[in-house]
């Protein structure tokens, strides 16, 4: 017996240590192909293709070559690498480290719980169930709801990747700040009437299920399994929203741009997200838009704001949420998020 169960424990250390090395291995390919494209969508715009450097359709071509092997690069890595650290994280999981936490507390560890675990809109609900099945605080539940969608894992690596780490901890850190205060100011209000009755008369079933520990070589694999998944489903947005982005880049005058969401126009926040509210898009698509609307002269904060209340205001996470949530709840919620990014947007456009 004690002979099987050491050959099991050693067969999974070689399994681990295939496992890095295959990482290893992928991490200095993708290193080398990343540290190339620039060369290369040069290259091929005007030396391959002949197209004049300087001019509308060069300056179009270029960016969309040198952005769409970019950004499928940078979902891969830091998907995979987010992934990973997911791999350590359960809904049952997330919801016994919020149970108990007071309010101020619970609220921003619930936050940061939401940006290490960014379940999908279609998650909302047997997440909202199963936050009020452990007892957890209205406020600190939507702390988590309202940072999962906003601090988008796809959002955040394509801001590194497109203005550096600056403004993707930015991001971040805004994104968090308006999850924790959201959340506070709901739990405040004791809204608690304005959830579907069926809800409390839920009732937990038993404690929650033990988290499985996985080997290195099971996470990498789920992690593998995840960025394919993730990758497979953006990736089309991804170059829509490039071509979309790469003609703005070429064609679209920049004091056009300038004018309608500069920093001096002082409508252009809260137009921004009036507009991104009811509109619903991929993160993986609007990104490559607000790259290319920056390049032509719009304000970060705007931007910003704009990019914010397309990923956190979504309008199917609202019709699912709608089960769970009385209009007034949803209204109120729509509310003090909206009323946050546009606070973030006018405060990156001061500062920055």
């Amino acid at each position: 017996m004690a002979q099987a169960i050491s050959s099991s424990a050693e067969q999974a250390n070689n399994a681990n240590r295939r496992a890095w090395l295959l990482v290893a291995g992928a991490a200095a390919l993708w290193s080398v192909a990343y540290t190339s494209i620039q060369r290369l969508a040069d290259w091929l715009t005007y030396e391959v293709i002949g197209l004049q450097a300087g001019s509308h359709l060069g300056e179009a071509v270029a960016f969309f070559l040198y952005d769409v092997p970019k950004i499928l690069l940078l979902l891969s890595g830091m998907i995979f690498i987010i992934s990973t650290i997911r791999s350590f994280f359960s809904p049952e999981r997330t919801r016994a480290m919020l149970s108990g936490k007071r309010e101020g507390v619970g609220n921003m560890l619930a936050a940061g719980l939401g940006v290490l675990t960014p379940f999908c809109s279609c998650s909302a609900v047997p997440l909202f169930i199963g936050f009020v099945e452990a007892g957890i605080p209205l406020g600190v539940t939507f702390s988590f709801l309202i940072a999962a969608p906003m601090v988008n894992e796809v959002a955040l690596v394509m801001l590194f990747g497109i203005f550096g780490w600056q403004i993707a901890a930015l991001y971040l850190a805004s994104g968090m700040a308006i999850a924790i205060v959201s959340g506070v100011i709901i739990g405040r209000m004791r809204m608690e009437r304005y959830v579907e009755d069926f809800v409390w008369q839920i009732r937990s079933g038993g404690g929650a299920v033990a988290h499985q520990q996985l080997t290195w070589h099971q996470r990498f694999a789920a992690a593998w399994q995840s960025t394919r998944e993730i990758v497979g489903k953006v990736w089309l947005y991804v170059v829509v929203g490039i071509a979309v982005g790469a003609g703005i880049h070429g064609y679209v005058p920049e004091q056009a741009m300038a004018d309608i969401m500069g920093r001096d126009a002082w409508w252009s926040v809260p137009a921004a997200v009036l507009l991104g509210v009811p509109l619903y898009a991929n993160a993986a698509g609007i990104m490559p838009v607000i790259q290319a609307l920056m390049v032509k002269g719009a304000a970060l904060g705007t931007a910003l704001a704009f990019m914010m209340a397309v990923v956190a205001l979504s309008l199917p996470e609202m019709i699912i949420l709608r089960r769970v949530l009385k209009p007034r709840l949803i209204a109120t919620f729509i509310g003090i998020v909206a009323l946050g990014i546009v606070a973030i947007g006018y405060v990156f456009n001061l500062v920055i």
